[in-house]
């Protein structure tokens, strides 16, 4: 899909939304993102704020939709398939999240979240030992530091944390 490039004043209402949702106002978001001309709806990065913002409202079914939407609009975006994932799993649903998000991999070979988002899914559905291969990939491919550092905050890792923390940048327990 040939995307138009953003002009104000849809930047600015972009600007001011993206500005709302870093302060956690979710609805001055929604009500910046509702002066976006219809021509600019459909924008990679309008689309992203508005899933931001419900995410923040908690609006997960509305997030699996407009997910659903990005991956239909922006197939080369990973950003749908790992937000529909992540809604699905905020509802309890994680198993669809984890089936949902598996045929993203052979399409986003180099991404380090889908790997990790994988590795979640897989420890809350009772299965470490997949969990941490997924997360072994995923430090491959992304900041091992940074991984391992939110990896040992993650509760959605917690079956793996032991390994994690025994981990060096070198190789996994």
């Amino acid at each position: 899909m040939l995307q138009m490039k953003l002009e104000p004043p849809a930047t600015h209402y972009l600007n001011s939304a993206i500005g709302w949702t870093e302060l956690g106002n979710a609805v001055e978001a929604l009500r910046e993102l509702d002066g976006i001309s219809a021509e600019f709806q459909s924008h990679p990065e309008v689309m992203e704020t508005l899933w931001q913002a419900l995410a923040q409202l908690k609006l997960w079914k509305d997030c699996v939709s407009l997910a659903e939407e990005v991956i239909r609009l922006h197939p080369g975006k990973s950003a749908g398939w790992v937000h529909r994932s992540f809604a699905l799993h905020e509802m309890g649903e994680t198993e669809d999240a984890l089936q949902m998000l598996l045929p993203a991999l052979a399409r986003f070979p180099d991404s380090w979240l889908i790997r990790y988002n994988l590795a979640c899914y897989y420890c809350r559905t009772k299965n470490p030992e997949q969990g941490m291969r997924f997360f072994e990939q995923a430090c491959r491919l992304g900041d091992f530091s940074q991984l391992k550092s939110m990896a040992l905050e993650d509760d959605d890792l917690l079956d793996i944390r032991s390994k994690i923390a025994a981990s060096n940048a070198g190789g996994f327990v």
